[in-house]
């Protein structure tokens, strides 16, 4: 009788695994080990073995790696060494999709001497990216979003309101709108309201 398991381990729960000293359950290794750190370092030999062992299970078939995605905002702030960094771990087999988001143009790299580059970013390492180009929200994609926030929410915001909120966010910004929704609620509940209108928007703002 045959019973399969699967378990969902990380990259570095192996390295934190692997990292924590094994001793055995004799009275002098639990004594000599009340001495000893907890854990140890995680080293590059420590990694390099670990992705051995991984690779020898993909290819027997016993694991299989799930790439994970990491997100990295406002990639301008980043210096020279994190992009190198970054650049050297994208070589990797066991590399994680990389997601950069920024708003500038041309820039100067942090850490270089006044180097100037599309976003910050390397020019070897932008070579490598696909960059998708994003626009402002119009006005009615706006107040789409605010109204399925009050949903989620559950306020109730007449249409008027919902459309002077997305006036406010194309002046200002969304974030900005949707953080309005909660003391225009508040300022509706003052004067006996549920229902939040243009009148209690304009108060806020002020």
């Amino acid at each position: 009788k045959k019973r399969e398991v699967v378990q969902d381990v990380t990259l570095h729960d192996l390295d934190m695994a692997n990292a924590r000293p094994q001793g055995g359950k004799d009275v002098m290794s639990l004594v000599s080990s009340m001495g000893k750190p907890k854990k140890t370092e995680i080293t590059d030999k420590l990694r390099q073995e670990i992705n051995r062992v991984v690779n020898r299970y993909i290819e027997q078939g016993v694991a299989e790696l799930i790439p994970g995605v990491l997100f990295v905002d406002e990639v301008h702030m980043l210096d020279m060494e994190c992009f190198t960094y970054l650049n050297r771990s994208l070589e990797s087999s066991f590399s994680p999709i990389i997601v950069f988001a920024t708003n500038r143009g041309i820039t100067s790299i942090r850490g270089t001497d006044g180097v100037r580059s599309p976003h910050g970013i390397p020019v070897d390492l932008l070579d490598r990216m696909l960059i998708v180009r994003t626009y402002p929200y119009s006005i009615e994609e706006m107040v789409h979003i605010l109204t399925i926030r009050a949903t989620v929410e559950g306020l109730d915001v007449d249409e008027a309101a919902l459309q002077l909120l997305g006036q406010v966010g194309a002046r200002t910004s969304l974030r900005y709108a949707v953080q309005l929704l909660t003391p225009c609620k508040v300022m509706a509940e003052t004067v006996g309201r549920t229902k939040i209108m243009e009148e209690d928007i304009n108060q806020v703002e002020e």
